[in-house]
Formats: C-alpha cells, sequence, structure tokens
C-alpha cells in the first residue's frame, strides 16, 4: 500500500489540525498523540482514511491504528508536515498524563510498570506449558508423562522447568527494576530491592502459612521489637511500595547531597532506609493486604462461580477500552503466588478469542473492502492475544459485534470457571493459550473455547439482522 503525504494530512485535519497536537509518538502499529482538545476530532473523517485501521482514547492519548511497518512512515511524513520535532513515548505520556483521573494515573503506572516485564513473564509461561507437555500424566500416555516413557527426556524437561520458572522466581526483581525506573530512581537499586526481599536467608514466602501453624516463624529482635524474618516470593504489593519509597528517598537525596560523595551515600543510605522500612512496615501490610484480596476473589468465584464468571468474563473486553485490564496482571501473578494458579487469566484468553470470532464474523457481513481486510487481520490478531485491532477498528464500531464477543466470552467463562480451570502461569491471551493451563484440565478448556469461537461467531450474525446500524458498503479512495 502506497502513502501518499495527502493521505498524512487528512489524518492531521481529522485530528483537529496541527495545531492541536502537543506531540506526537508511536509504537508498533500505532500514532499516540497528546491532543489539546480530543473533542475537534472528526471521528467520521478519520474512519474514511485508508491508511487509518481504527483508533481509540486510551489513559490520555488519541491513539490511531495504522498497521506495523506503514506507522513508521506515516510518522515521518506526520512529523515532516507538522514540523514538530519527534517525541518520545514518555513525553508524550506525560503530556497526556495532565488529562487523566487519579484512577486512569493509577491504572497508567500499573500498566508502565507490568509491561515491560511482560515478555519475561509470558515467555516463561510458553515454557512451562512446554514443559507441562513433557511431564503431564494423562497427556500422550494414560497415566503417565511422556518424560516417564522416555526417561531420557527427563532432564531436558528439568532444564526447560528451571529457565521457565526463573521469572516466577524472581519476580520481585523484575518488578523492583521496571517500577524503581517508572518512579524515577536508579533500577539497578530496584534489582536489588527486590532481590532482597526474596534473600536465602529470608523464610520463603510460600511456607510462611505451615510456619505459623507450627510456630516456626522466625524474627529479628530490633531493640525490643518483633519483625518477622519472612521474604515475599511472588508477591507483588511489597515490592510495588518499596520499589515507590526507595524511588523517591533516592531523589531526595540526590537533590540534597553534594555530587562528590553522591556515590558513596546515596545508593547505601536509600537501600537501608529501604530495607528496614519494607521488612518493618510496608512488606507485613501489603502482603495481607495482597493476601486479602486473593482470599476475597477466590471466595468470589469459589461461593458464587457463574456470577463471577458472567461478571469478569462478560465485561473483561470493557476493562479493555478503558486501560483497566492492566490491573488484572498483579492479580493474576499475586493468585498464581498464593494459590497456584490463577482462574482469571484462562477466562482473559476466553474473551481475546471471542473478540477475534466476533470480527471474523463481520468479514463476513460487511461488503466494505476495507472493513473486510481489517475484520480479518484484527481477527487472527486477536486470536494470538492482541485484541486492540478488532475491539477499535471493527467491534466497537457497530457495536452488536461487541455485545455479542462479551456474550460468547461470558459463557465459555462460566464453563471453565465452574470446573475449576486454572493456569500455573501467564503465557499468549490466544489460542496458543492452552499451553499455560494444567494439562489435566485442557478437555473442559477446549469446550471453553469452543464456544468462545462460535458463540460470537453466531451471535454477531443474528444480531446484524436486526441491528440498526448500517453496515457501509462505500469504495475506498485510492492512496
Amino acid at each position: 500500500m502506497g502513502i501518499s503525504k495527502i493521505s498524512v494530512e487528512e489524518i492531521i485535519e481529522a485530528v483537529g489540525g496541527k495545531d492541536n497536537i502537543s506531540a506526537t509518538t508511536h509504537c508498533v502499529t500505532r500514532l499516540r498523540f497528546a491532543l489539546k482538545d480530543e473533542k475537534k476530532v472528526d471521528k467520521t473523517k478519520l474512519d474514511e482514511i485508508d491508511l487509518v485501521k481504527g483508533f481509540f482514547s486510551s489513559n490520555g492519548q488519541f491513539q490511531v491504528v495504522i498497521g506495523p511497518g506503514l506507522v513508521d512512515k506515516v510518522y515521518d511524513i506526520l512529523i515532516e508536515i507538522t514540523g514538530n520535532q519527534s517525541a518520545t513515548k514518555q513525553e508524550v505520556k506525560d503530556i497526556a498524563s495532565k488529562n487523566i483521573n487519579l484512577l486512569q494515573r493509577l491504572v497508567k503506572t500499573l500498566s508502565e510498570v507490568f509491561i515491560p516485564i511482560l515478555p519475561a513473564i509470558v515467555a516463561a509461561g510458553l515454557l512451562m506449558g512446554i514443559n507441562n507437555l513433557l511431564a503431564g500424566k494423562g497427556i500422550f500416555f494414560a497415566n503417565q508423562a511422556l518424560i516417564d516413557v522416555h526417561p531420557e527426556l527427563r532432564d531436558i524437561s528439568d532444564i526447560i522447568n528451571l529457565i521457565a520458572n526463573t521469572s516466577f522466581t524472581f519476580l520481585s526483581a523484575l518488578i523492583g527494576w521496571s517500577a524503581v525506573k517508572k518512579f524515577g530512581g536508579n533500577p539497578l537499586l530496584g534489582i536489588v530491592l527486590g532481590l532482597m526481599l526474596v534473600h536465602p536467608s529470608l523464610l520463603n514466602a510460600y511456607n510462611y502459612g505451615d510456619a505459623v501453624t507450627k510456630g516456626t516463624v522466625p524474627y529479628w529482635n530490633l531493640f525490643g521489637l518483633k519483625v518477622a524474618k519472612v521474604g515475599y516470593q511472588g508477591q507483588v504489593l511489597p515490592v510495588l511500595v518499596s520499589s515507590y519509597f526507595l524511588a523517591k528517598i533516592e531523589i531526595g537525596l540526590n537533590k540534597r547531597i553534594p555530587d562528590s560523595i553522591k556515590l558513596l551515600l546515596v545508593s547505601p543510605i536509600a537501600l537501608l532506609v529501604t530495607g528496614f522500612v519494607s521488612f518493618i512496615i510496608i512488606g507485613p501490610i501489603t502482603f495481607s493486604l495482597g493476601n486479602e484480596i486473593t482470599y476475597g476473589l477466590v471466595y468470589i468465584f469459589s461461593h458464587f462461580p457463574v456470577i463471577g464468571a458472567v461478571i469478569y468474563g462478560g465485561f473483561y473486553s470493557v476493562l479493555v477500552i478503558t486501560g483497566m485490564h492492566q490491573m488484572f496482571l498483579a492479580v493474576d501473578m499475586q493468585l498464581i503466588a498464593s494459590t497456584g494458579g490463577t482462574f482469571l487469566w484462562p477466562i482473559l484468553v476466553l474473551c481475546n478469542i471471542a473478540q477475534g470470532s466476533a470480527a471474523l464474523a463481520m468479514m463476513f457481513i460487511t461488503k466494505n473492502e476495507k472493513i473486510k481486510g481489517l475484520a480479518f487481520t484484527s481477527a487472527i490478531s486477536a486470536y494470538l492475544g492482541i485484541t486492540e485491532p478488532a475491539i477499535f477498528g471493527v467491534n466497537l464500531r457497530f457495536k452488536f459485534p461487541f455485545f455479542s464477543a462479551m456474550i460468547g466470552s461470558a459463557l465459555g467463562a462460566v464453563v471453565i470457571t465452574v470446573n475449576h480451570v486454572k493456569a500455573p502461569s501467564i503465557g499468549v491471551g490466544g489460542l496458543p493459550g492452552f499451553l499455560s493451563i494444567f494439562p489435566q484440565q485442557w478437555g473442559i478448556f477446549f469446550i471453553g473455547m469452543i464456544i468462545a469461537i462460535v458463540a460470537p461467531f453466531i451471535l454477531t450474525f443474528i444480531f446484524s439482522n436486526f441491528s440498526n446500524i448500517k453496515i457501509p458498503t462505500f469504495k475506498n479512495k485510492k492512496s
């Protein structure tokens, strides 16, 4: 597809003109605008531009979906036309953050902490899935694992398992690095903080419950104050809050200590103060809070599984629209650490698949070639775990496909939830997601996947016959 300067000029005009653009950057698929006034965006005109595959507003940024490869060229032309200097993602985020409320800022912060470490988590999930194939009983042989029948594969499985578990074993170090960096501190100190919270000399958090029951929890005696000598393996909140505290301490010290002695004083003081505060105050409080959140979710899904499944399965895609879905990465990790598996992530997989199926149905319903092509490519993307093109480019545009996907994912979620399907790790949130499910639960999970594929597809066709929304059939202009 050729890119004309006129098409890029049309995009600029549709977002309110170059005077309405405070800053612009781009990611792999989208232009990201920090606009002075989003009300000036002409969405109808933007929708008719061939280059544009979709658009949406999130966390104060107006984002226009262009597609991989093309977005780089469009961005270069856009900068040339507007005369603006290239902005970094962080600069655009900083400008856009002025236009969002407190809750949106919290979600944005969590997103910016967890997104950078997501590749390590997803890679770990996929590797654990491969290990499940090797070590899971009943997959290839009745009551036996592949490594039982072929013991020469046992050590290979063991190495894969070691590599896969590393990200979860040292999760606090990953979070510490990303969080301290986000809060403006030295990310290397964040790594040290994270490792400190899971130091081998501390009681492993996974053994804390048994130690409490047996009365064998070790304590430090700090001038009469008893402080539990407990690690925070797999915990999210302790390292998040401690990272914020560490970053602020470091920033404060850097402002007050002369440059000549910063190297000698800033890092040692920051780590020392943060370490004591973390073990005495932050750790115990956030550890209890994280457990309460976990127990609350477990209680709801254990006692009211259908209600929980319908709410989370039906409305997860709504959370994607607001960006609040990023908060649940932390919840998933907390559930995995506390209970050995998350029941939320398998539902997420079905939600992504459902949006893909609804978009795929639109490929057969619409006669517009642009939407037909977008529907197909965005469906494939959703089946592989990336739903934004399907949601914003197709389903929300016509509304009924989006609602069809919500219903389909809720139905699938009920099936897997009442059968207690869990994932011991986070993987690819699409069709390959079954690899991260406990192997003995694959059968029922596949049933849930089939429902999430078939139901939205059929419902989209049914609702299209009753919808008052006109499916556009205009011919697109040549670019």
